[in-house]
């Protein structure tokens, strides 16, 4: 295989004309080769061989609502883990990575949901995330996650309302975060506005992220140079 990084990101947007979450990640790999595949679509994924790197993106859906497509993304997910490529998922990717590795019985609504900015604060120490302080502010948005996934999932970071925030697969190079790092403060911002425009509910957690936008930072950047790095099995 080349040694150069080639990403795959698995978007799992389901309308992908209005939703693009590939964006976000792509805008932190300027330089690096990447290929998006939307799942939904049912499109083709390139051969694993080609690929050294995985990102599983956010989705308008509901984990805890069984889509067809689940189906190829486990598979995908799991033939990734035999092959020891590195796999980094956000917000629905990390829940995939859980629902493929581990089952759906891990997955419950969030009570409250996440909307907004959230403080992580880390549980645990991971290469990964050494570039970071504790805690890390990053924007949230999530209505269902992760909950007392078994072994070997490790938590490596938790908020105040979501305790199972950031995850690792062990010792395998498989990594889950349920914000979204990736997005950033002034993107975010749209996307809020966006979603109540769109009639998105509950209206009330959309509104009160409104007002408070923290400022930019550099935290995503950090947690793709680091994965860039994670050798390739």
């Amino acid at each position: 295989m080349n040694s150069a990084p080639h990403v795959l990101i698995l978007d799992n947007a389901v309308h992908r004309h209005l939703f693009k979450p590939s964006w976000h990640w792509k805008s932190h790999l300027r330089g690096i080769r990447t290929t998006v595949v939307n799942v939904p679509s049912g499109r083709r994924v390139p051969d694993l061989e080609t690929v050294t790197h995985l990102l599983l993106t956010g989705s308008e859906t509901s984990i805890l609502e069984p889509k067809p497509w689940y189906d190829a993304e486990v598979r995908l997910i799991q033939e990734a883990l035999e092959r020891r490529r590195p796999i980094l998922g956000s917000c629905f990717g990390h829940q995939m990575l859980v629902y493929a590795l581990s089952g759906p019985e891990y997955l419950v609504k969030s009570a409250p949901p996440e909307v907004g900015w959230a403080q992580i604060q880390m549980t645990g120490k991971d290469a990964l995330f050494e570039d970071l302080t504790s805690p890390w502010t990053t924007f949230v948005y999530h209505f269902d996650e992760v909950c007392n996934p078994p072994s070997p999932w490790i938590k490596l970071g938790r908020t105040e309302h979501c305790d199972t925030h950031v995850l690792r697969y062990g010792t395998a190079p498989v990594w889950g975060i349920q914000a979204h790092p990736e997005i950033s403060s002034r993107k975010a911002k749209f996307f809020i506005r966006a979603a109540l425009l769109m009639g998105r509910k509950p209206s009330r957690h959309l509104l009160r992220a409104l007002r408070h936008v923290p400022p930019p930072n550099d935290t995503a950047d950090r947690i793709v140079r680091r994965f860039l790095q994670v050798p390739v099995g």
